[in-house]
């Protein structure tokens, strides 16, 4: 165990969510939607990566279909989470206000059954990006229309956030369990590229495959096939 602090940028937490959130059942693109929410709950000083790691288990199987709207009147909603965990329901709580105050000056969410409740807090700073000036009251989310503005990211920015290097470094390790293990083979099939072992290039292998090798072959290849079609051509003409 360690005492150490370590400040941690934006680029890394990132990252590490990213990472963690894909072993999640979380549609793909709902979990990159959601990639920041961990970063901000770490900035605005609530459960962020410690409430991560001590979530997981629960956050795998988490679904944001169950989401239901109970109740929608004049900029007002209720939205019952499903038991999803707070993260993953503030999203389309901001889509809601926003969608909301097209029509009116001030709009409110109530959310019910979510886990972490508290964790909606993070709406307060997601908000303001998207210009909702928001205010969380337990269960209860209003917002109005501001400037679009973004002073947590801004600040992380500038400072990072201090974490425990025992929990970054925990959290690192859960992260890497995402990616393919490393091997000479993972290393040759890293991208949309196969190397054999003798070094040629080929596409992939699937059915959808409209990568273009001749972008990465080497530049005396290409030499190499002009001079030929040229040769070619030059005999062509001289044939009677």
């Amino acid at each position: 165990m360690t005492n150490q602090i370590l400040r941690v940028m934006p680029r890394e937490m990132r990252l590490m969510s990213e990472r963690i959130l894909s072993l999640t059942a979380l549609p793909k693109g709902f979990a990159l939607m959601v990639g920041d929410v961990v970063m901000y709950s770490e900035a605005m000083g609530f459960g962020g990566f410690q409430l991560l790691m001590d979530r997981i288990d629960t956050l795998l199987p988490s679904d944001p279909s169950i989401l239901t709207m109970k109740e929608r009147k004049n900029g007002r909603f209720v939205l019952d989470g499903g038991g999803l965990h707070a993260w993953f329901a503030v999203p389309s709580v901001l889509d809601l206000l926003e969608e909301a105050l097209g029509d009116c000056d001030e709009a409110s969410v109530e959310i019910v059954n979510v886990m972490d409740v508290e964790e909606t807090g993070i709406a307060e700073g997601l908000g303001a990006r998207s210009g909702l000036s928001v205010e969380v009251d337990g269960s209860s989310i209003r917002a109005r229309k501001a400037p679009p503005s973004d002073p947590v990211l801004d600040k992380v920015m500038d400072d990072g956030c201090p974490i425990a290097a025992d929990l970054w470094w925990s959290v690192w390790a859960k992260a890497q369990t995402a990616l393919t293990p490393d091997s000479p083979v993972s290393r040759r099939h890293a991208g949309v590229n196969i190397v054999t072992d003798d070094g040629q290039i080929i596409g992939r292998t699937d059915n959808d495959d409209d990568t273009d090798a001749s972008f990465i072959a080497s530049p005396q290849v290409e030499t190499d096939r002009k001079a030929i079609s040229d040769i070619s051509h030059t005999t062509e003409s001289t044939n009677p």
